[in-house]
């Protein structure tokens, strides 16, 4: 029985790790961005130092293991990452590691740690995905004429390996793709990329 608590424990710990990331670069857009990745593949992502903007989306099971895996190969964050080297400042990054009583973090400009190099650029696909998102969302609104070009962007980030969750697209696609106020070179565009994720999507479930 002792055992079996152990166990149950050992699980309910592991699915309320969180991983949370933020990056404050005075000057760049985003000046700010703040991401939250739960064990469960749950995530939040902000561009704002308040609550205002938050984006909530699920990443792949694989995907946050990844995450996980690396930030394990660094003690979870319980010793410094930052390499001391004079390098150009590139935003302060900071990286914590929070389950149940344990709570680590870090804060540095450059580590010459390749995981911690690694889990940035992670951090920084999710970024570039949820700002590809957020035009994609502002054109289909406000900018009819523009949404073939928002499109073509994402469509280069996605030849890049820069898209992560590209779930999140689907409805602004289906959007895009059953109306005809948008240029039809657009809507072929929308639904042959929300063909192409569906497709993924189904071949990996």
């Amino acid at each position: 029985m002792k055992v079996l608590i152990l166990l149950l424990a050992s699980a309910y710990s592991i699915s309320a790790a969180t991983l949370v990331y933020s990056k404050s670069f005075p000057g760049s857009s985003p000046a700010f961005v703040s991401i939250k990745l739960q064990s469960n593949g749950d995530a939040e992502f902000n561009d704002s130092p308040s609550d205002e903007n938050v984006m909530r989306f699920k990443i792949s099971e694989a995907d946050t293991k990844s995450i996980f895996d690396l930030a394990e190969k660094l003690g979870n964050f319980n010793r410094p990452l930052e390499s001391g080297l004079k390098v150009a400042f590139m935003g302060e990054k900071k990286f914590r590691f929070e389950n149940g009583a344990t709570a680590n973090e870090q804060k540095f400009n450059y580590s010459t740690e390749v995981e911690a190099q690694q889990i940035h650029d992670w951090f920084e696909k999710i970024t570039e995905t949820e700002l590809y998102l957020i035009n994609l969302e502002k054109c289909v609104r406000f900018d009819h004429l523009g949404v073939l070009k928002a499109l073509l962007q994402m469509e280069a980030a996605w030849d890049r390996k820069r898209i992560v969750a590209p779930e999140q697209f689907l409805k602004m696609l289906d959007r895009v793709a059953k109306s005809e106020v948008y240029l039809n070179l657009a809507r072929e565009r929308a639904a042959g990329m929300a063909d192409t994720i569906r497709g993924i999507a189904k071949s990996k479930g």
